[in-house]
C-alpha cells in the first residue's frame, strides 16, 4: 500500500473540500474527493413562494450568486409559462457576461498563479522599470517584515515554477493590476444588476431595471476597458505561460481525467434567435483528431448518492431528486453527490465548454501540442473571456436598438402570478460549469427543488459502479516525487476553479503533525 496524505483545506478555492491520496513510486495511484460542507438551500425552499427561488438561491454562494439566480430564474420561466422579451434577455447577458470576465481573470491571477511562480526571483530583478520596481520593492520589504499574505502560506517551488526574474515580476504586477480590473467588472455587472453581491434585476419572466442610455453607454466605456486588459494582458500571459514554461506539463495532459465531457448551452448570441454563445452537447471519450458532439438530453442526467452522507438507494432523476441526510452511512465520504449523464462521469467548465464549441483557437493549440488537463483549461478561459467581451459588444448596440422600439419590454407580466402547479428546469452555464435547477410547484407552492452545480458534477466521489468523480480521476498518475511537496495535486483541483477556503495543511497520517509551507 502506498503512502496517503491529506489536503484539507484546499486554499485560493471557494467552500471546503478535501483530497486524499494515495501515492507509489511517486505518482497517485487512487484519490478521494470531499465535500466536507452541506448546502441544505433546497431543504430551505420547501414549502415558500416560487417567486423567492431565484433570490434565495443567489445566497448559495457569495462569488457566483449570479449564476444560481440566472439559471433558477430560467427554471422558474420555465414553470410559470413566461416569455422573457428580448430586452430582458440582453440584459441578462450582460450582467452574466461581466460575470464571466470578473470570474475568469481571478481565477487566473489570484487562485493558480502562485502554482507556477517562484515570486522570491522578483528579489533578483535588476531592470529599470519604475512601476515593476516598486513591486519588487514592496515584496522584498514584506519578505523581511515576514509578512507575505497573501502569497503565503504556499508550496516550495519545483522543476515547472516559472523563476525567471523579468517574468515573474511582470506576472505579479499583472496580478495587482487584475484586481482593479475585477472590481471593475463586478461594477458593470451592477450597472444592470442594482448591487453587488447578489443582484435584484434577474426575476422570473425577465428583468426588473429599465436602462437608460446613460447606464448603456456607462457599460460600454468600462467594457472598452477590460478588453484592452483582457486582450493586451490577460490573453497573452495565459498563452505565453501554456505555451512557454509549462508546456511540458501541457505536453503530458496533466490532469486530464475521464475525457468524457458536458455543456448545457448558454448565452444567446442575437435575441430571439437560438443560436448560442456556447452551443450544448456531449462528448465521450474525447479524440482530439476527431471529435465527437452528441446532442445533450436533460433526460439523462442522474444523481448517485451510494458514496455521499445521504439517504437513498438508486440515482435519481433531479427533478425528483431528495435531500435527506444520513451522516452515519457507511461507505459515504462526501456531501456532494455523484452526478452522471447516461451513467458516464462527465467534465464540466471552460474545457467541455471550447471542445463541444470546437474553438478554432483551441483547436490550433491542440495541434501544438497542448493535451487535454491543467494548462487546456487556463487557456480556454482566456479563449472564452474574449468570447464573451466581443459578445458583450454585440448585445450593447442590439440593447441600444430595442431601447427605440415602441413597446419596448423587459419583463413578461402577463405570467408573474404564480401557477397553481407546474414544473420548470433551468440550465445555465456559469464560468466553473454547467449549472442545472430545478423546481416542482404544488398549490402555488414549492414542493421540491434541486440544483446540480459544477463542482458537484467535477468534484464528485464515486457513483454505484464504483467510477471515480472527476477530480479524483485527474489526480491519477500525477507526478507527486515529495510528499511533502504535493504542488502537483492542487494544480490539477485549482485548475478547474473548484466552488466548495481558508488556510492550507497537510496531515501526515502517521503523526498528525500540521505541515506548513512558507516562502524562504
Amino acid at each position: 500500500m502506498g503512502k496517503r496524505i491529506t489536503v484539507d483545506p484546499v486554499t485560493r478555492i471557494e467552500g471546503h473540500l478535501r483530497i486524499d491520496v494515495e501515492i507509489e513510486n511517486g505518482k497517485v495511484v487512487n484519490a478521494w474527493s470531499t465535500g466536507t460542507m452541506a448546502r441544505g438551500i433546497e431543504i430551505l425552499l420547501q414549502g415558500k413562494d416560487p417567486r423567492d427561488a431565484s433570490y434565495v438561491t443567489s445566497r448559495i454562494c457569495g462569488v457566483c450568486y449570479s449564476v444560481h439566480q440566472i439559471c433558477s430564474a430560467y427554471a422558474l420561466d420555465e414553470a410559470f409559462g413566461a416569455n422573457v422579451p428580448v430586452g430582458g434577455t440582453l440584459l441578462r447577458n450582460l450582467v452574466m457576461g461581466a460575470q464571466y470576465i470578473y470570474d475568469h481573470m481571478l481565477h487566473f491571477y489570484h487562485l493558480t498563479a502562485l502554482d507556477y511562480l517562484d515570486i522570491m526571483a522578483i528579489a533578483k530583478y535588476n531592470g529599470k522599470d519604475k512601476a515593476l520596481n516598486a513591486v519588487k520593492d514592496k515584496i522584498v520589504h514584506l519578505v523581511k517584515s515576514k509578512d507575505t499574505y497573501p502569497l503565503t502560506p504556499r508550496y516550495k517551488p519545483d522543476e515547472f515554477c516559472v523563476n525567471d526574474p523579468d517574468v515573474v515580476i511582470s506576472a505579479v504586477k499583472h496580478y495587482i493590476d487584475a484586481l482593479e480590473m475585477h472590481a471593475k467588472a463586478r461594477n458593470m455587472g451592477a450597472i444592470f444588476g442594482g448591487r453587488q453581491p447578489h443582484y435584484q434585476s434577474i426575476v422570473a419572466g425577465g428583468f426588473t431595471q429599465l436602462p437608460d442610455v446613460n447606464q448603456v453607454l456607462r457599460f460600454r466605456t468600462m467594457l472598452d476597458e477590460q478588453k484592452k486588459f483582457v486582450e493586451e494582458v490577460y490573453f497573452k500571459d495565459v498563452v505565453a505561460f501554456g505555451t512557454g514554461p509549462l508546456m511540458p506539463l501541457a505536453e503530458m495532459g496533466l490532469g486530464a481525467g475521464h475525457l468524457n465531457y458536458l455543456s448545457y448551452g448558454a448565452l444567446q448570441i442575437k435575441p430571439p434567435k437560438k443560436e448560442l454563445l456556447f452551443p450544448a452537447g456531449v462528448i465521450r471519450n474525447l479524440d482530439p483528431a476527431n471529435i465527437v458532439v452528441e446532442k445533450f438530453d436533460p433526460a439523462k442526467i442522474t444523481e448517485s448518492v451510494k458514496h455521499a452522507w445521504y439517504k437513498g438507494k438508486k440515482p435519481l432523476h433531479p427533478s425528483v431528486g431528495e435531500t435527506k441526510y444520513d451522516l452515519d452511512k457507511e461507505g459515504a465520504y462526501s456531501f456532494i453527490k455523484a452526478p452522471r449523464y447516461d451513467g458516464v462521469a462527465m467534465e464540466v467548465g471552460p474545457l467541455a465548454r471550447m471542445l463541444v464549441a470546437k474553438d478554432p483557437t483551441l483547436i490550433s493549440l491542440v495541434k501544438k501540442g497542448v493535451k487535454p488537463g491543467v494548462v487546456a483549461r487556463h487557456a480556454c478561459r482566456a479563449i472564452e473571456t474574449k468570447l464573451v467581451v466581443d459578445a458583450c459588444y454585440q448585445w450593447i448596440d442590439q440593447l441600444l436598438v430595442e431601447m427605440t422600439k415602441p413597446g419596448f419590454k423587459i419583463h413578461d407580466n402577463d405570467h408573474w402570478e404564480v401557477p397553481a402547479n407546474g414544473e420548470g428546469a433551468g440550465f445555465y452555464e456559469p464560468p466553473r460549469g454547467a449549472l442545472g435547477h430545478w423546481i416542482k410547484i404544488k398549490d402555488k407552492k414549492i414542493e421540491n427543488y434541486q440544483a446540480i452545480v459544477p463542482s458537484t458534477w467535477n468534484a464528485s466521489p464515486r457513483d454505484e459502479k464504483g467510477v471515480r468523480g472527476q477530480y479524483e480521476e485527474s489526480l491519477i498518475g500525477v507526478p507527486v516525487p515529495d510528499p511533502d511537496n504535493p504542488i502537483n495535486v492542487v494544480r490539477v483541483i485549482r485548475s478547474f476553479d473548484p466552488c466548495l477556503a481558508c488556510a492550507i495543511h497537510l496531515i501526515d497520517p502517521q503523526t498528525n503533525e500540521v505541515k506548513k509551507f512558507v516562502i524562504e
